[in-house]
């Protein structure tokens, strides 16, 4: 009996230590600068939106928040360092969908298990995405770059952000939905992207559409595809719109820290980064490149992950490719 009681003793003071190590770790942190990092190129859409959430998340923590571009592998680099940090809170991934996409479609080529070694802080907006053209292409909508790929086959290059990225999803679904297919160019991020469809390496690029709009705008870019309809471009159409059964893929701006980090510290983060994206700062910067806002806790994201992965895996399971 004795021996029971010294080992309930002994439980219960492992439980409180443990217990109140986590509390001055919650009342402490954070306590130096924090590194956020970005998993796409600079200029890109998650470069601009983690900058702009940065820049608050250092105000409401009162302690500096340094961005870290980390292009390459769809996102899968960035996701892989943040992965193997250390579990302290101070390294957060600014990433996107590919992050845990690329993994349905390619366990083996994937450092990381997204589920078990990723967590997601919140889901902060929703990134339409554009399919377009050189403004001097022969092509002046999608039924004429669709005509032409079919009758042509192997003649049209895309750009992208890599295999597993939301373009490629893209690139799929049109192959899907048309057989049409284009021969699909990976870089690391949609800026790089755009500047090998404006330089003549490819003839057909997927990006989101704040990026391209700029370029749309000065009459350098034809948009013939939208994952949405965007109020910017009414005369671009989805998919769906042209009588097709499902739409272009969307993309969205995630947040991540590595699992294990200590529930107190995820708090912190949580609360700051929700604080953070629902500043007046960052939702102009949302509007501004042409975003939807769309912020959602780490739970309700969560659910939506794991059905976006069975999705991609399921639609490239019944493709029968998960490359090119």
């Amino acid at each position: 009996m004795k021996k029971i009681t010294l080992f309930i003793a002994g439980f219960l003071a492992m439980f409180y230590l443990t217990f109140l190590a986590h509390m001055v770790q919650a009342q402490t942190y954070p306590s130096r600068s924090i590194q956020l990092v970005i998993a796409m190129a600079p200029g890109d859409i998650q470069d601009i939106m983690g900058r702009a959430i940065s820049f608050e998340l250092s105000k409401v923590l009162k302690t500096p928040v340094i961005p870290l571009n980390k292009p390459g592998g769809s996102g899968t680099v960035a996701g892989d360092v943040v992965a193997k940090g250390k579990k302290d809170g101070y390294s957060i991934l600014c990433g996107n969908p590919n992050v845990y996409n690329v993994h349905a479609m390619d366990p083996e080529g994937v450092p990381y298990n997204p589920f078990q070694d990723l967590e997601p802080l919140c889901s902060v907006a929703s990134v339409p995405f554009t399919v377009a053209v050189n403004a001097d292409s022969p092509w002046k909508s999608f039924h004429d770059l669709v005509d032409y790929i079919q009758k042509n086959p192997g003649k049209v290059r895309g750009s992208s952000a890599g295999v597993g990225s939301t373009a490629h999803f893209c690139y799929e679904i049109i192959r899907s939905e048309t057989r049409a297919t284009i021969t699909m160019v990976p870089f690391k991020g949609g800026s790089p992207a755009i500047m090998a469809l404006l330089g003549g390496h490819v003839e057909v690029t997927a990006v989101p559409t704040g990026l391209l709009s700029p370029h749309i705008k000065a009459g350098k870019i034809r948009a013939l595809l939208n994952s949405h309809k965007v109020s910017e471009f009414p005369d671009v159409p989805t998919l769906v719109q042209l009588g097709y059964k499902r739409d272009l893929h969307s993309n969205r701006v995630i947040m991540f820290v590595p699992t294990g980090v200590p529930d107190s510290v995820k708090n912190v983060l949580a609360s700051a980064l929700e604080e953070s994206i629902k500043s007046a700062n960052v939702v102009k910067a949302i509007h501004d490149l042409g975003l939807i806002e769309d912020y959602k806790p780490a739970e309700e994201f969560k659910k939506m992950m794991i059905e976006e992965y069975e999705m991609v895996k399921g639609f490239f399971k019944a493709a029968g490719r998960a490359g090119n």
